[in-house]
């Protein structure tokens, strides 16, 4: 493995390997450059993307398809007015239907008006042609222009329906990776900039990154053009950032061996082979193990999370393959001046470890039972947060700000029946249509029921079911529930698919947490020839997860103001807090394996804190910030889910990782790498003073 890292960097005897790397990367670049950019063409933004597998809602999305002759989706516009509707108001409705009949689906006919039983609201229904996002966008924009054109004071006129929600996710979705990539980009740049104090270093991993990111993107649509990989918006969005996040990490942690050997070989091509021979195999092995975490997400019944975890092991992987060849070519070819104006010289003595994570272990080692009960207590107040954890957003909740089609909802809500605009969708075999119709009408919580149409071939028969409250509160989905015990059919619709997405949530929370649990344990296991010390580490990641959701919770409900937690948050942040966290065990822990065969265990542990304090911090600190990113996004799910590992990553940056696990570490004493070697032999296994090349040979992060 070290061979083959060596000679992917291009660092081996032979000098001309960097430059091989270099040409083949640009090459690589420029071939996969125009089908990266073409990712957003295999982007799957239907409905059935965010659905479980196998729900009966997405069945029932699958089997509309049938009763299609041509591409249709209808827009919902909704006037209204404090009082009564005026006669000025009604006339300009008249007009506008009018002007709708030339934006409406050729040889479709836009039926007249409904008004409100409270006279206060009229609802015209326009079809639309094509279900396109960017089609159904223009025809909506055109709609929108209609109805605010010329309208009479107190009139309110909102557009909305299946097709205005659709034009708003394509709006808010249409430039999300372009603004995630910038936005992500600018804070990687800034805290390089304060990392390095050089206004050259950074550029190296940056552009690193940016070469990491092509092939990512291509990679991805290859894999999605090909061989049928899911991806959609959401995913592709948390793409980019995992790109950034992870491989900023690795290239800290490369490029900090890497000057610390730049002080012992005047080579510097020696200087890379040392700094990779000894990073790169606990580098490889976090890569690995975010991957395998990440991979876990297949196992996820919810479509969208069961993308995200496959787009995102491509990203990690294509992130670690550029900081181990394309990153370390470029140092060698430049050369020590990229370190300037703090160019490190050979024979020169190393800088010393910041005094900060010196004075922490010192600390913590003068108490270490009072530390880690103090870290635990603090992390465990914070998990009490998590305690009124109020799950679910209702589609009105979904955006930071409310799109048109939202607003259109509610006003439809506040006039007319809440379901009348959004039905929901009842397939069934036409003989028996009939009798479910009539079955449909007697359930609890139907309002009305009518039919639609049928199937070409007339096998299949469209009912539409009015239910009570909007499409997806708890009344809505409690009738969807009853109807599928009273009809002998499919139910679907938007209430429909918020029960099923609840109830996947819920199964993929119990069978995906044990297995991320399981792997993490098992790799700890590994690396570190341990059974107490993986334990223990893994204990700290729960708690520092549940710390995380706590705080998080408390920031919704206190300063955001957000009513409730989507369904996928808990799932996703609990994986990519584990997946990512683990990073700072193996950095941590293998760097304190090693000097702990050196030094005995007290001592080595705190030389390992020492020395990857600062490596760590910063780390930790690129990692947060690149998911803070997603705070700004319109999106409340991807907003909540930002926070959430957001503020996992400090905790575990700063409390976990530099006080807990050391205190447990300290005060355990040898036990902690039971059964393990180093547990029965707790004496240096080598001077380090008679024999300090010794120390040099070993791996270290």
């Amino acid at each position: 493995m070290r061979a083959w890292l060596e000679r992917a960097a291009g660092v081996p005897g032979a000098r001309r390997g960097k430059w091989l790397v270099l040409v083949t990367w640009l090459i690589a670049v420029m071939a996969l450059g125009a089908l990266a950019g073409k990712l957003s063409e295999v982007q799957d933004t239907s409905a059935n993307a965010f659905l479980p597998r196998g729900a009966e809602s997405a069945r029932v999305n699958t089997e509309l398809e049938k009763f299609r002759t041509d591409d249709l989706t209808s827009a919902v516009v909704v006037y209204s007015s404090p009082g009564a509707l005026s006669e000025q108001a009604r006339t300009k409705v008249q007009a506008d239907r009018a002007a709708f009949a030339k934006v409406a689906a050729e040889g479709r006919q836009v039926p007249p008006a409904v008004e409100s039983k409270d006279g206060k609201a009229l609802m015209v229904v326009v079809p639309l042609p094509g279900k396109e996002q960017s089609v159904v966008a223009d025809k909506i924009a055109e709609l929108r222009r209609i109805a605010d054109a010329h309208a009479p004071p107190g009139l309110d006129a909102k557009v909305g329906g299946p097709a205005g929600s659709l034009a708003d996710a394509f709006t808010i979705f249409d430039n999300l990776d372009g603004t995630l990539m910038m936005a992500t980009g600018l804070i990687v740049v800034v805290l390089l900039l304060l990392t390095y104090r050089s206004p050259v270093l950074w550029l190296f991993p940056a552009l690193a990154v940016g070469f990491a990111s092509v092939l990512t993107q291509a990679g991805t649509y290859l894999l999605a053009k090909g061989a049928g990989l899911q991806v959609d918006p959401q995913s592709s969005g948390v793409l980019m950032v995992l790109v950034f996040g992870v491989g900023t990490d690795y290239a800290l942690l490369l490029i900090a061996r890497y000057r610390e050997e730049l002080h012992r070989h005047e080579d510097r091509h020696t200087a890379m082979q040392a700094a990779l021979r000894r990073s790169g195999p606990a580098v490889l092995a976090s890569a690995g193990t975010v991957a395998i975490g990440l991979a876990c997400l297949t196992f996820a019944d919810i479509n969208s999370s069961r993308s995200m975890g496959l787009v995102g092991v491509i990203g990690v992987l294509c992130g670690f393959l550029a900081m181990v060849t394309i990153l370390p070519a470029l140092l060698v070819i430049a050369g020590r001046w990229v370190f300037w104006p703090l160019v490190p010289r050979a024979g020169a003595p190393v800088r010393a470890a910041r005094p900060l994570w010196e004075r922490v272990g010192q600390a913590v080692a003068a108490r270490p039972r009072t530390s880690w009960i103090v870290s635990l207590t603090v992390t465990a107040a914070l998990a009490l947060g998590a305690l009124g954890l109020d799950m679910g957003l209702s589609q009105s909740d979904w955006f930071q700000n409310k799109p048109e089609s939202v607003v259109a909802q509610e006003k439809l809500s506040q006039h007319f029946p809440s379901g009348a605009a959004d039905p929901a969708t009842i397939i069934v075999k036409t003989p028996d249509a009939a009798e479910a119709a009539r079955a449909a009408r007697a359930t609890k919580g139907v309002v009305d029921v009518s039919t639609v149409g049928r199937t070409p071939d007339g096998t299949l028969t469209q009912l539409a079911a009015v239910l009570p409250g909007t499409p997806d509160s708890t009344a809505a989905k409690n009738t969807v529930q009853a109807l599928r015990h009273t009809v002998d059919g499919l139910v679907g619709g938007t209430a429909a698919q918020a029960l099923d997405k609840e109830n996947a949530a819920a199964r993929d929370l119990d069978v995906v947490v044990p297995l991320v649990l399981l792997v993490v344990l098992l790799v700890l296991v590994w690396l570190l020839r341990a059974l107490v010390a993986p334990l223990i580490l893994l204990a700290t990641v729960v708690v520092s997860y549940f710390a995380s959701l706590g705080a998080s919770n408390l920031l919704f409900d206190h300063v955001l103001g957000y009513p409730g937690v989507d369904w996928t948050v808990p799932l996703l942040g609990f994986v990519f807090l584990v997946a990512l966290g683990i990073d700072y065990n193996i950095f941590l822990m293998h760097r304190v394996k090693q000097e702990t065969a050196l030094h005995g265990h007290s001592k080595g542990v705190l030389i390992g804190l020492s020395s990857t304090g600062g490596v760590i911090s910063s780390a930790g600190l690129v990692l947060a910030a690149t998911f803070a990113v997603f705070a700004g996004l319109p999106l409340v799910a991807m907003a909540q889910m930002g926070f959430v590992v957001c503020i996992g990553v400090l905790i575990d940056t700063f409390l976990v990782r530099t006080v807990l696990v050391p205190a447990l570490a300290l005060d355990l004493g040898p036990r902690f790498w039971a059964p393990g070697r180093l547990s029965r032999n707790p004496a240096p296994t080598v001077a380090a003073a008679s024999a300090p090349e010794r120390r040099h040979t070993l791996e270290n992060v």
